[in-house]
């Protein structure tokens, strides 16, 4: 399916409405301000220059819009960063991989994660290692470049830092707007994506457990420290009474 660049104009005084699917919780900054609504998003011009513009790629005549990723663009959460570029990946007609991602080794929480097409790399050359009489897959890998990296902002809100768009094979888009690249590597990276996230939570709950375990010590030391205190106090208290009545039984 072909895509043709769309280019929204807001002038002075000029209201537009763009429904976006749910999880686009973010802001859009070319000049405008994002108003969220129950529907979408309402973009009221906040400069009143004329040339301010927002650029949706898509075929205007068939209602199939496209919103372009751009440094600077803001989602409420790692989630709805991914959700945004899986979507944008789905429509365009590539797959999503992750290709990187940085934790915090205070908490395990992840501060920055970098998303790319399945693509992207090369393939080891395993030629040898099973036998020359085996022959080598095709390999998926052809060195593509297109990536986006998203990092948390000391606010919480997550960041499109660096974004690189271009590929450097073809895009297949079906009629049905879904990707026909790839569907076992797509079905491979959500399952990924999905190991990704249980992983987190996985961290979350070990950072839990062992807070929980360093707390139990400290009140069980604190416990075995008051009862020797207490077994000291009566020990002492016996030790007196001896000493005032040394015939009582």
């Amino acid at each position: 399916m072909p895509s043709h660049p769309l280019i929204v104009s807001i002038s002075e005084g000029e209201e537009i409405s763009v429904i976006l699917p749910s999880f686009c919780s973010f802001h859009l900054r070319f000049g405008c301000k994002a108003l969220s609504t129950d529907s979408g998003f309402r973009f009221n011009d906040e400069t009143g220059r004329a040339h301010d513009s927002i650029e949706i790629n898509g075929d205007a005549a068939e209602g199939n819009l496209i919103l372009e990723p751009y440094v600077g663009m803001e989602f409420d959460s790692e989630d709805a960063a991914r959700k945004f570029y899986v979507e944008y990946a789905r429509q365009m007609g590539f797959v999503v991989r992750i290709m990187q991602r940085r934790c915090s080794g205070i908490d395990g929480r992840t501060l920055a994660q970098r998303l790319g097409c399945n693509k992207q790399g090369f393939s080891p050359n395993r030629r040898g290692i099973y036998g020359s009489d085996k022959k080598p897959r095709p390999s998926s890998r052809e060195g593509c470049k297109a990536t986006i990296l998203v990092k948390m902002e000391k606010s919480g809100k997550w960041i499109v830092s660096r974004i690189v768009k271009d590929h450097n094979h073809p895009l297949v888009v079906c009629s049905n707007g879904f990707s026909c690249s790839g569907d076992k590597d797509k079905k491979i990276e959500e399952l990924k994506m999905e190991l990704e996230h249980q992983e987190q939570q996985c961290v979350a709950y070990r950072e839990k457990l062992f807070d929980f375990i360093s707390t139990v010590e400290e009140q069980t030391e604190e416990l075995s420290s008051k009862i020797q205190m207490i077994i000291g106090n009566v020990r002492q208290v016996e030790s007196g009474t001896q000493k005032h009545y040394p015939f009582r039984q």
